[in-house]
């Protein structure tokens, strides 16, 4: 008997000690509501467009982004999570929506910029410039 509540005390504690070191690394996975999964950009890819969401990009996300997107900005070092890499397929296969939720709630590290970037379409014109990283 003590021998199984000793087993069992070690899984539950192996188990937390897991959760606990991939929460912290920032691995957990981004829960994104279902109604936004299917929301699609209101805004178009026009040349005026881009532009300013290279400008939006450079002042709000590139400090921690990097350029290229890679997740290797200025800041990203000093941070105790890993910044996202838009070049990857898993980040290029999100939705607009789901990417539009993302910037505009946060989660952990990366802030809300519902405030910071007021305007819902500028936000939904990141999106465009952030499919610009795609690998090739």
């Amino acid at each position: 008997m003590k021998s199984r509540i000793v087993k069992i005390f070690m899984i539950v504690f192996a188990t937390t000690a897991f959760l606990i070191l991939v929460n912290a690394q920032g691995v957990q996975e981004w829960i994104v509501p279902a109604k936004f999964k299917t929301m699609k950009n209101p805004t178009s890819a026009s040349k005026e467009n881009l532009a300013n969401a290279k400008d939006l990009y450079s002042k709000h996300c590139k400090s921690c982004h990097g350029s290229t997107g890679l997740g290797d900005g200025t800041k990203a070092a000093s941070l105790d999570a890993t910044c996202g890499d838009f070049s990857t397929a898993k980040f290029q296969v999100q939705t607009d929506g789901e990417v539009f939720f993302k910037i505009s709630e946060g989660r952990g590290k990366m802030p809300s910029f519902k405030k910071t970037i007021s305007d819902d379409n500028d936000r939904w014109m990141i999106i465009y410039y952030l499919r610009s990283f795609k690998s090739k």
